[in-house]
């Protein structure tokens, strides 16, 4: 019995370090991901990068692996979905900086606040002068914040539009409704003539934002789940939902597609089992 007992104990032991060792795996890797869509009111083919949840991650020196990735990609332009930084007061917000200059010194980037900036913002008690820190960090001729603000790129006839989301839509354990009108409160009206591309973090509103008018959403703030399972997908959300309907990938409502980035770092604890960070290498064609 005792001998019994103790292989037991030690076939747990053993898939706890192996799922341990995954998860150390999965945190400190990225793998690129292409994605194609068709979309009304696009001029022509573009191709862009999506970044989301970076948490200051750092891939290489000075994320060099992600600069490099991405200038194999060759793309028009950027779009990072969020959270560039963690909301921590005590942490250094260089990492995530020195990433989106260097990117800036070669491609637009389309920067859309995250949960984690929204917090460096909405609760100066806390972190001070932090946001201001990062505004003035990430401050370039080509690095373009949208907070509830929309910007054009006409050589694709496309309207970009970043969310500043409240926070109180970010809320645990439920998913909050979203109050009749508050994106058209919030939001620069959509413009029926271009392709119009949001940048929402979380995607549990992906239904308003089709009915917003967004031709094409992206978003992150779920980091795939955590843990990925076959055929069950992510198991845990930030909001501690599990088995969240929105976890990662593609997403269709009407008119609209969404695009769910798995992110590229992690924060709290700094692993990610079968999900590795993804960069998305995204190729518009016109409808």
């Amino acid at each position: 019995m005792q001998s019994v007992l103790g292989i037991g104990i030690l076939a747990i032991v053993i898939m706890a370090a192996a799922l341990l060792a995954v998860g150390m795996i999965d945190g400190n890797r990225f793998v690129t991901v292409k994605e194609e869509f068709r979309l009304s009111g696009l001029a022509k083919e573009c191709r862009f990068v999506l970044i989301s949840d970076l948490h200051n991650k750092v891939y290489g020196k000075k994320n060099d692996k992600v600069i490099d990735a991405i200038k194999k990609i060759r793309p028009d332009f950027i779009i990072l979905a969020g959270d560039l930084v963690t909301s921590k007061a005590s942490e250094d917000m260089t990492p995530g900086i020195e990433l989106l200059k260097a990117l800036g010194r070669d491609y637009r980037v389309y920067y859309g606040l995250g949960n984690h900036e929204s917090k460096l913002r909405q609760c100066p008690d806390k972190f001070g002068d932090k946001f201001d820190r990062l505004k003035a960090g990430v401050r370039d001729k080509n690095i373009m914040l949208l907070e509830n603000a929309s910007a054009d790129i006409p050589e694709f006839n496309i309207k970009v539009t970043g969310l500043d989301l409240d926070l109180k839509y970010f809320a645990h354990f439920r998913i909050r409704k979203i109050e009749e009108g508050y994106l058209q409160k919030v939001l620069p009206n959509c413009d029926k003539g271009r392709c119009n591309i949001l940048i929402a973090h979380n995607p549990d509103y992906f239904e308003d934002y089709a009915r917003w008018g967004a031709d094409l959403v992206l978003s992150g703030h779920v980091h795939g789940g955590i843990m990925r399972l076959p055929f069950l997908g992510g198991v845990i959300a930030p909001s501690y939902k599990i088995f969240p309907k929105y976890d990662g990938g593609v997403f269709k409502s009407g008119n609209s597609v969404m695009l769910l980035g798995r992110g590229m770092g992690s924060h709290t604890i700094p692993l990610r089992f079968f999900n590795p960070a993804e960069l998305y290498d995204v190729t518009l064609k016109p409808k």
